[in-house]
């Protein structure tokens, strides 16, 4: 059985699913990410080191901690300072700097007959055929997942999620029709829609994308609840000095000023942000709020 408690930091990692995390030491700074390499959080990661090695720091590194649906890598990073592994993400982690948002989208591939054109009539196809009801997630317990509950809730359709481990091949069995929708960040969508293979049914932002002009937002298609940017931040260990935190704040604030760097992450179909600690905190909270009981309703529990 789990615990309301370990329920509630399931919906913890719903809020932190895609992040960078930093420590920093006397001479580096290390940069947890905790998804594979190549994929938008690593590269937006990259980008940062990038500007704080030599500016901010002698060295910046970024390792890639995978597994547990992010929570490997969290807890690399939780654990130079706590013993246990379990974490507590507003005890145990210091918000740093927000950076950007990337809005999510519900894209179809092949195997959703063409006619299926929207939102509505994707549920109601579901509905028609539970039993081909699927749609992939990038992880379990991560925020493409509950946007999928969200729309079952809403809906009253049965979808069931499949999970991947990560975006890429989410998608390319999307391509390939083995799955009829998919739920993945626009920026991953993004270098895929060029070929035709895929199309995109609505974004959870609160307005349309810049990126996806012409697509409707989640709202729009009926369903007033699905309204979500995620976004990608830094953390450091809690408890680590005010002082530390300061420069850590400033050094990817300037990092992350550079007009190459906007360009970069605007490329990637992300929207850059800039967030103070405090700033950062609040979010964190409120998202906090919002997703726990929307994790606890699913049933969902976070395996070890």
């Amino acid at each position: 059985m789990t615990s309301r408690r370990q329920v509630l930091l399931a919906g913890a990692a719903i809020a932190l699913s895609a992040k960078g995390w930093a420590q920093t030491t006397q001479k580096t700074v290390r940069i947890v990410v905790p998804f594979p390499a190549g994929g938008g959080t690593d590269v937006l990661a990259r980008i940062v080191a990038d500007k704080l090695r030599g500016n901010y720091a002698p060295a910046a590194i970024v390792e890639n901690r995978v597994g547990a649906s992010g929570r490997t890598g969290v807890e690399a990073v939780k654990t130079h300072s706590f013993k246990r592994l379990s974490y507590d993400p507003l005890k145990d982690f210091t918000p740093i700097a927000l950076v950007a948002r990337s809005g999510l989208a519900l894209a179809a591939g092949p195997a959703l007959p063409a006619e299926v054109k929207t939102v509505r009539d994707y549920v109601a196809w579901a509905k028609g055929d539970p039993k081909r009801a699927f749609y992939a997630t990038t992880s379990a317990g991560g925020t493409p997942h509950f946007v999928g509950v969200m729309l079952a809730r809403d809906s009253g359709a049965a979808l069931s999620p499949v999970h991947y481990k990560g975006g890429a091949p989410a998608l390319q069995d999307l391509m390939g029709g083995q799955i009829p929708v998919s739920i993945n960040p626009v920026s991953e969508l993004l270098p895929q829609l060029q070929g035709g293979k895929i199309r995109v049914l609505a974004v959870t932002s609160g307005e349309r994308s810049k990126f996806l002009p012409d697509v409707p937002t989640m709202k729009e298609s009926g369903f007033p609840e699905i309204v979500l940017a995620p976004w990608l931040g830094f953390f450091a260990p809690a408890r680590t000095p005010p002082d530390v935190v300061k420069r850590l704040a400033n050094g990817i604030a300037d990092a992350t000023a550079f007009g190459d760097t906007q360009r970069s992450f605007i490329k990637m179909g992300m929207d850059p942000v800039a967030m103070t600690p405090v700033g950062f905190a609040s979010v964190v909270k409120a998202d906090l709020e919002r997703w726990a009981p929307i994790v606890k309703a699913s049933g969902f529990t976070a395996e070890d």
